[in-house]
């Protein structure tokens, strides 16, 4: 499981971080599917690996600017790479009337099937390679975040011992796999003695706008994967004059500790953090860590992390 971060920025793109955008590929799957799409997002595939033919769905969190301002921008551009696979996008209430009063406006036609979809909280998607599920966060406007179980591989016959019994590739293992008992050189062979353990799919969370990551409760235990936003450090946030509801290091870290989550990636970075700053990316490493034990990573753009089958999660390239 491959993530690409295509933006990293909280409310506005940086010389250093564009607005908000996530790429996830599953192994084994030509296919991509785009987690926000912040202005400029589409700039920011035609700098990675990735590219708009095999975006096969879009998933908008909420519908603050930099999370979704890129999606015009993105689909007319799909249409003249010649791109004309069918793509979904799901959203929270609005997104179509969004996306279709944009069309309208500009008299595009794409030329490709759009589908919309407007989720509701709590609300289940499954697709081939994983099954998905909307949760509510809070947040100044209604924002959610995708959990996503990938599919447990299952019916994997254990070829090594079919051959000591004596049993080549055949339609009777197929029968196997299938579950359903078998004779064999008059001995009844049953499907259990063969199969090798199933191997659980990755989970994995990947969070809008939220000022409570616990919010997320019984979804977050022992999580293989967090990504979530982390905004402010908890000193700046007590110092700011006008609240905000977004995430602190401190709170995003305790949460990861009590919820033994297994890695965490935090994003969605405030533009005062950055490289000519006496804020650096540092400081927001730093107050999480003091906090969590777990594998810890802060994203910026274009770094790419590969979560394994064993659940650990390497760096494949960062910047």
């Amino acid at each position: 499981m491959k993530l690409t971060f295509l933006g990293t920025s909280a409310g506005k793109p940086t010389k250093e971080r564009n607005a908000s955008a996530l790429a996830l590929e599953f192994d084994q799957d030509n296919r991509w599917y785009l987690f926000d799409c912040g202005e400029g997002t589409q700039r920011q595939i035609m700098q990675s690996r990735l590219h708009t033919g095999k975006l096969d769905a879009v998933f908008i969190t909420h519908l603050h600017g930099d999370h979704y301002y890129g999606l015009p921008g993105l689909l007319s551009t799909k249409k003249l790479d010649m791109s004309l696979k069918p793509l979904s996008i799901y959203g929270p209430k609005g997104i179509k009337k969004f996306l279709e009063c944009t069309l309208d406006v500009s008299e595009e036609n794409l030329g490709y099937l759009l589908n919309i979809i407007e989720y509701r909280q709590e609300e289940e998607f499954i697709f081939e390679k994983f099954f998905l599920k909307v949760l509510p966060l809070l947040h100044s406007k209604e924002s959610s975040a995708f959990y996503i179980k990938e599919n447990d591989i299952k019916n994997r016959l254990d070829e090594e011992k079919l051959r000591k019994a004596g049993l080549e590739a055949s339609p009777l293992c197929a029968e196997l796999k299938r579950g359903k008992s078998i004779t064999f050189e008059g001995k009844k062979l049953e499907p259990e003695e063969f199969m090798l353990e199933i191997i659980r799919g990755r989970s994995l969370i990947i969070a809008g706008d939220n000022s409570r990551p616990d919010i997320l409760g019984r979804y977050l235990q022992n999580l293989d994967l967090l990504v979530h936003e982390c905004t402010y450090t908890q000193e700046v946030y007590d110092n700011l004059t006008e609240k905000v509801m977004h995430t602190t290091a401190k709170d995003l870290g305790l949460t990861a500790k009590n919820k033994h989550v297994k890695n965490l990636i935090a994003n969605h970075i405030n533009p005062r953090y950055n490289k000519n700053s006496t804020f650096n990316i540092e400081i927001i490493y730093n107050e999480i860590k003091q906090n969590y034990e777990g594998e810890l990573f802060i994203a910026n753009d274009f770094d790419i992390y590969y979560l394994s089958r064993e659940k650990l999660i390497s760096v494949i390239s960062s910047t």
